[in-house]
């Protein structure tokens, strides 16, 4: 969860950005066509076409498990890892692309930036430093909520490449009425959305 997260905020803000600079550009409309339809991929449904074109039919990753990290030789975990963390982070990147997009957007439009630009300041220091800070307040905000949920609720990209993790945990609980499993797995889950909202506070 924590490494699909980095992949969908380095990818999902430099589109978004790029996006808010140039808005109805071709760019820009190319990007919401791709954005939509990576936002209305359900996640089983693009880890099993993953799965066929990138494992099956290509044979470029494992078709599924998982390799425990070994520190003389970390591909085997790598090659196990990087498909999942891509379909993981496919719907993130959509819903966080667009945000940053309308966020920037917004915050570009304020009369502050205005008064940057009539002062004399660079594009790029404009961006950067005033209008992409202030932006990037309430994704800080979402990214606590959903690093959290993500850990406890990834319970299809588990099945599809057939993982053991605390989704796997949950439907084996709920499953075999095991009320003490789900209880532990329920306050773990709920632990880490407690401290990741605090932390993005």
């Amino acid at each position: 969860s924590l490494l699909a997260a980095i992949i969908w905020l380095a990818v999902s803000i430099p589109v978004g950005v790029l996006s808010a600079l140039r808005p109805r550009s071709i760019g820009d409309r190319v990007t919401t066509v791709l954005v939509l339809i990576a936002q209305s991929l359900p996640v089983y449904y693009f880890g099993l076409l993953a799965l066929y074109f990138l494992a099956y039919k290509i044979p470029i990753f494992p078709l599924g498990g998982y390799e425990p990290f070994s520190l003389s030789n970390p591909w085997p975990w790598f090659s196990h890892l990087i498909l999942p963390w891509c379909v993981l982070a496919l719907l993130y990147i959509a819903i966080y692309a667009r945000m940053t997009r309308n966020n920037l957007l917004e915050t570009l439009g304020e009369d502050y930036i205005r008064t940057a630009r009539a002062k004399g300041l660079s594009e790029r220091r404009i961006i950067f430093r005033h209008a992409l800070r202030a932006s990037l307040t309430p994704i800080v905000t979402l990214f606590g909520l959903d690093i959290a949920l993500l850990v406890g609720g990834a319970i299809i990209t588990e099945s599809v490449f057939g993982w053991v993790g605390m989704g796997t945990v949950f439907r084996k609980a709920i499953s075999s009425f095991d009320l003490n499993l789900l209880m532990a797995a329920t306050l773990i889950t709920t632990t880490l959305a407690v401290g990741a909202n605090l932390v993005a506070d």
